[in-house]
């Protein structure tokens, strides 16, 4: 019988390297985990059933894309997402936080009102406040629903990094009062401050102190190195309750996972996987195969001989480099559900090795694997 409540438990640790699990209505997640995205209600060029083969326990949607289009009247027809979608398994929602940033030529910025945009798509004047962000959330009925923040871009400005943690916590604030007491969900609060230890230090502070049921790293996979993101994990990540899911927001590439993982991090979220694949590139144990070179014109083996999920392993480089060059979609869509499946073998792996006090061997041999 799955849990009725959201929960976390810290299973073990090996240094900072955490092994958990988490419990919701919808099923169980296992941590460290990777969150496939899924802005607009698919992850790209991949059916449902096939992320679910890959061994994905979760996924991402997003509200601002979402709010857009199809728009909550429809998503309140199928009672939220997952069915809309045919994915009965946990949904992660983007509160439109990094939008603020990303589309920030369309938006400004209120502390009182909230985010004030110009739709993307028609031009339509749009206000996601803080309460409104959660409503969509629970609209599309999010089993981890995330406040709104402001996430500013890379800087080394004090002042509007500052501004941005004093604008998060006010909305923090109100996020947690319109969500209410619902415990068949989570909210997180998502963490600002830059490369600041202090800010960050200050923030952590900020929404502990208002209490969440887990914690998210935001601003960072911003544009700083990696070299960068790994000095502010190291120095901050230990400051967030060690009872609750940790989750940097964003992120990554496998090395990024690997490395933050060592900082202390259980959950991620990118879409290099599916944007990779649709460039032709793929992740392996053997690196980063950019399919698109002619090398592989006539080579016969396929990307993983040992994988059999929708016949993976048929398929050999050779014919995904004819695909990529004749421009068909198939070479997208297979090397994408390739990626997320390299992906979800490589968390497996990272857990394995959790668990049996291996991790920091494995760190080092793969660490750099994938620059």
């Amino acid at each position: 019988m799955q849990n009725q409540k959201f929960s976390f438990e810290l299973i073990t640790q090996n240094d900072n390297a955490r092994l958990g699990k988490i419990s919701t209505p919808k099923g169980v997640i296992d941590t460290p985990a990777f969150m496939p995205v899924g802005t607009q209600g698919t992850v790209k060029g991949i059916f449902p059933d096939d992320i679910l083969k890959t061994g994905t326990q979760i996924i991402l949607g997003n509200t601002y894309h979402l709010l857009l289009r199809p728009g909550i009247d429809i998503l309140k027809k199928f009672n939220g997402l997952h069915k809309f979608m045919n994915w009965n398994k946990p949904i992660l929602t983007d509160s439109g936080g990094y939008q603020i940033m990303s589309l920030s030529n369309l938006n400004k910025i209120d502390k009182d009102i909230g985010a004030v945009f110009k739709s993307h798509i028609d031009g339509k004047k749009i206000i996601l406040s803080p309460e409104k962000s959660i409503q969509v959330q629970k609209s599309i009925n999010s089993d981890i629903i995330m406040v709104l923040d402001e996430c500013p871009k890379l800087t080394s400005d004090k002042k509007i990094l500052s501004r941005a943690i004093d604008v998060s916590k006010h909305w923090a604030e109100r996020c947690k009062i319109e969500f209410g007491h619902d415990n068949s969900k989570a909210l997180f609060g998502i963490v600002q401050g830059g490369l600041y230890k202090d800010l960050r230090e200050e923030s952590i502070k900020n929404l502990v102190d208002i209490g969440f049921d887990g914690y998210a790293m935001g601003g960072l996979a911003v544009g700083e190195s990696q070299s960068e993101m790994f000095k502010i994990l190291s120095e901050t990540t230990n400051f967030l309750p060690k009872s609750k899911p940790r989750y940097l927001m964003g992120v990554g590439t496998p090395s990024d996972i690997l490395g933050a993982v060592y900082y202390g991090i259980d959950m991620f979220d990118c879409v290099l996987p599916t944007r990779s694949g649709r460039t032709g590139l793929a992740f392996t144990w053997q690196g980063k195969i950019n399919l698109k070179n002619s090398k592989y014109q006539k080579d016969t083996l396929p990307l993983d001989e040992s994988c059999q999920l929708k016949g993976l392993n048929q398929y050999s480089k050779g014919y995904l480099n004819h695909l990529i060059k004749s421009n068909e979609m198939m070479a997208s869509m297979l090397i994408s559900l390739h990626n997320i499946n390299f992906y979800q073998q490589f968390m497996s792996e990272i857990r394995k090795n959790i668990r049996s006090g291996t991790f920091t061997t494995f760190y080092k041999k793969y660490i750099d694997y994938f620059n």
